[in-house]
């Protein structure tokens, strides 16, 4: 692992720590826009933007108790990266602790997913694309595989796209399509249908929401690796995070591009949603 800046107030020691952050620089399979592997050290420089009291649930930051591991190495190869993510992250979930992690592009939630039992948990993303393919730019690991690669180890019926408006015509033209909420039903509807029709549609009990920011609108997210307009809203996705409430077992921000993202605004949403997940599980260690 390497060290650099930590996250705000994430000093714990790891054998007491609630929450574990992992920073994964990765980004060799991006497809549009490079830069992500920036992300980890971006973000945890926004961190330190925010109060440590979340006002608006009654908790102080230091509630859970957070660990900054550090980041993992850099490699070229994805099947490299994925060993050691797992190498990383997997005693983290094994001893029940909750993991954070910070992209990095979108292949680094392949690796975290498999570390969890078949039957643990359920994949939710919040994401702009379906990311469903069998493979993509000759990988099976892109950035664009993460939800076929989730289906495969945890069943189809445990994995869903929330957010969605860009699919592919090979991703629709299958039998085990990857159930999806796009963001033009979010718009008719609200997000609390959007949230509910996905957390329903799902078999096991526990969720990891894994978050692309390019899921969120490029107006309010603009550094990405690949921008899509008509995106969802922060305060939706805010909502989200808190409807997920206890079931939320683990959370990732992937595909932060701090090259693309000149006024940093990017960076400091991507911890905002961090600290939104924290106070969440903060609440549920509370009951």
């Amino acid at each position: 692992m390497a060290y650099g800046v930590t996250y705000a107030d994430a000093d714990a020691e790891y054998s007491e720590a609630d929450a574990v952050i992992f920073g994964v620089p990765y980004d060799h399979t991006a497809s549009f826009k490079a830069g992500a592997r920036e992300a980890p050290t971006a973000v945890r420089q926004a961190s330190y933007n925010f109060e440590e009291f979340h006002f608006e649930h009654g908790l102080d930051q230091n509630k859970p108790l957070v660990n900054d591991y550090g980041n993992c190495d850099d490699f070229i190869l994805p099947e490299d990266m994925i060993e050691e993510v797992k190498f990383a992250i997997g005693p983290t979930i094994r001893e029940g602790k909750f993991p954070i992690t910070i992209g990095g592009e979108h292949s680094v939630t392949i690796p975290i997913i498999q570390s969890y039992g078949k039957n643990d948990i359920s994949l939710m993303t919040i994401d702009a694309h379906l990311d469903s393919r069998d493979e993509y730019m000759g990988t099976p690991n892109s950035h664009a595989c993460v939800t076929r690669r989730a289906a495969e180890h945890l069943g189809i019926d445990n994995v869903c796209a929330v957010g969605v408006r860009s699919i592919g015509m090979e991703e629709l033209d299958r039998d085990d399509v990857v159930k999806h909420v796009t963001a033009y039903e979010i718009f008719d509807h609200d997000i609390e249908w959007g949230i509910k029709k996905a957390l329903d549609g799902l078999k096991n009990d526990k969720v990891y929401l894994s978050i692309d920011i390019d899921g969120i609108d490029p107006a309010y997210a603009p550094g990405t690796g690949t921008p899509e307009p008509f995106g969802l809203l922060p305060i939706q996705v805010k909502k989200a995070i808190n409807l997920i409430g206890d079931r939320l077992a683990g959370f990732d921000v992937m595909e932060i591009c701090p090259p693309a993202d000149h006024s940093g605004i990017t960076s400091i949403l991507g911890a905002r949603l961090i600290n939104e997940a924290l106070a969440v599980l903060g609440k549920n260690l509370r009951q």
